[in-house]
């Protein structure tokens, strides 16, 4: 008897990560044009303009990004002085990360660029694809707890 094999290209998991990386990197061509940043470093810069400060292992998590990824792209976003450190008052191993005024005028440029590019993306579906998309996406959301 011959083992089953797994389609990928009907695989719901291998769908969803194409799916997610094509978006990517078809929206990393803005920033990239625009700033010359990374997708590590937009995630970054996008998290903090959203968030404000937070730490490096809050930015890991609510990016969903690995911990030297997001030294990385502290590092540069520093480098770029977008980005500024200030150590913990109770505990000098962790630094809270908030945007320079030049990193939050970058942020802000890249909002509204942003936003056009999702209306773009969702206008190429019908008006029930996308709630199908929105709905569906909210719904795995709830039933993995990452939302």
């Amino acid at each position: 008897m011959e083992p089953d094999i797994l389609e990928l290209e009907s695989f719901l998991p291998y769908r969803l990560y194409r799916l997610a990386d094509t978006v990517s990197r078809e929206f990393s061509r803005i920033y990239k044009e625009r700033h010359g940043l990374t997708r590590p470093e937009w995630r970054t810069l996008s998290g903090l303009g959203e968030r404000g400060t937070m730490t490096a292992t809050e930015l890991g998590e609510q990016s969903a990004m690995h911990k030297a990824k997001v030294s990385r792209a502290v590092a540069e976003l520093e480098r770029r002085r977008w980005l500024t450190r200030t150590a913990d008052e109770n505990d000098r191993r962790v630094e809270h990360l908030a945007l320079t005024r030049a990193g939050l005028a970058a942020y802000r440029e890249m909002v509204p660029l942003a936003k056009a590019f999702e209306g773009e993306l969702l206008a190429r579906l019908s008006v029930e694809e996308r709630v199908a998309i929105v709905n569906g996406v909210a719904a795995l959301e709830r039933a993995l707890s990452c939302s």
